[in-house]
């Protein structure tokens, strides 16, 4: 049996999803997953990973500076948070009555 190396990776985070963020400076915050990198393993997170970037002034920026932006983080060090309970949870999929994939929380 032949695998496709370039299928879409089974993600435990999609976009519009509130994380938990588990490691590293930002551990212990909340946000929403702006933007996800399947590719990469990585996402965009509002408000985690906060970074200055040093910009030159240009015709759309004529006094360039230092503007604050969030960087990716590691889909491994992020847990969605449950909308019912409030608190970050494992996922899985199960098959629903229509023989669609949906995601549920294992939360007891």
């Amino acid at each position: 049996m032949k695998t496709n190396v370039n299928a879409p990776a089974k993600l435990h985070v999609k976009k519009g999803d509130t994380v938990k963020v588990l490691a590293g400076n930002s551990r212990g915050k909340t946000g929403k997953v702006l933007e996800v990198f399947p590719s990469k393993y990585r996402a965009i997170v509002e408000g985690v990973n906060v970074v200055s970037k040093h910009t030159k002034p240009s015709a759309t920026n004529p006094n360039g500076g230092i503007e604050k932006t969030e960087a990716s983080v590691h889909l491994s060090n992020l847990m969605v948070v449950d909308p019912a309970s409030g608190q970050a949870a494992r996922t899985g999929r199960k098959v629903n009555d229509s023989g669609k994939l949906e995601r549920y929380f294992k939360s007891k």
